[in-house]
C-alpha cells in the first residue's frame, strides 16, 4: 500500500517537502513505515534517534499496523525551555 506521511519541521527541512509517499506491505507497522522512511531520506533522523509518529491525530507505538488512508505524521524531537 501506499502512504502519504506528513512531515513537520526539521523533518520537512531534511526531506525538502511536506508530504511523502511511502510505499509498504500490507499489514505493516509503523515500525516498518520508519525503517523504509528512513531508507528513503538517510537523513532525515540519526539511527538513534526514535522517529515519533502520529496515526489518525493520536501517538502510535511501533507495532501499530497500519491501514489504506491513514493520516500518518512524524514528529520530530522538540527542546526548548
Amino acid at each position: 500500500m501506499e502512504l502519504n506521511v506528513r512531515l513537520f519541521a526539521l523533518y520537512r527541512e531534511r526531506a525538502g517537502q511536506n508530504i511523502i509517499k511511502v510505499a509498504v506491505g500490507d499489514g505493516a507497522t509503523v515500525a516498518d513505515l520508519t525503517d523504509e522512511v528512513r531508507r528513503l531520506v538517510p537523513n532525515l533522523a540519526p539511527p538513534e534517534v526514535k522517529i515519533v509518529v502520529a496515526v489518525n491525530a493520536d501517538y502510535a507505538d511501533a507495532d501499530v499496523v497500519l491501514q489504506p488512508g491513514d493520516d500518518i505524521c512524524l514528529i520530530p524531537p522538540v527542546s526548548g525551555g
